[in-house]
This record gives C-alpha cells, sequence and structure tokens, in this order.
C-alpha cells in the first residue's frame, strides 16, 4: 500500500521557519522525483519545490527561491522542506507528491501551514 504522510505543519510567525517531512512507504522511494506543492485558499495548487531521483537536480517556484530548501534521504524514504523567513503569503496546505513515470503518481494528504502573527 502507498502511503506520503507529511507533517511539521502548524502555526510559525512571519519571519519564522517551519520544516516539513514526507515520509514514504510502499513504492520504490529512491527512482521516484519528490516535489512539493501548495494551495492556498481558494487558489489553485502550485509547485513549491522538487528534487530529482538519486539526490539530483531541484528546482524552486520563484516565490520561495533563497527561503526553502528540498532535501531527501533515499535510506529513511523521507523528504522535506526547510522553509525559512516565512511570509503571511506562504500560508497554505503543502502536499508532497512522488513521481516516476505515467501512472506512478502519489500524494499525500497534506498539512496545514499558516503564517500569522
Amino acid at each position: 500500500q502507498v502511503q506520503l504522510v507529511e507533517s511539521g505543519g502548524g502555526l510559525v510567525q512571519p519571519g519564522g521557519s517551519l520544516r516539513l517531512s514526507c515520509a514514504g512507504s510502499g513504492f520504490t522511494f529512491k527512482v521516484y522525483s519528490m516535489t512539493w506543492y501548495r494551495q492556498a485558499p481558494q487558489k489553485e495548487r502550485e509547485l513549491v519545490a522538487g528534487i530529482a531521483s538519486a539526490g539530483g537536480s531541484t528546482n524552486y517556484a520563484d516565490s520561495v527561491k533563497g527561503r526553502f530548501t528540498i532535501s531527501r534521504d533515499d535510506a529513511k524514504k523521507t523528504v522535506w522542506l526547510q522553509m525559512n523567513s516565512l511570509k503571511p503569503e506562504d500560508t497554505a496546505v503543502y502536499y508532497c507528491n512522488a513521481k516516476w513515470r505515467s501512472g506512478f503518481d502519489y500524494w499525500g494528504k497534506g498539512t496545514l501551514v499558516t503564517v500569522s502573527a
């Protein structure tokens, strides 16, 4: 049974930091590209950061470059999103995605991040 379980969300003040985790199971984690997406209220889901398989290349949305860092540990089957200098506009539900090829595309249920004073 494939599972992606996000954790680490919560309430944080502007300028603060959070570290999100996504633990995968039930699939060959190391061959999958891992991506964090987010969806704010009344907005479409958007890509935040991605990391290729085998610890390869990373990519970031312009809005988070220099503030967020994505990383992975294939032995632990976990991907992280370190979020620094958080802004109110970062408030969203953050989702973890694992993708290998067509038909092998999995999503977690999300974790809520709220940035507010």
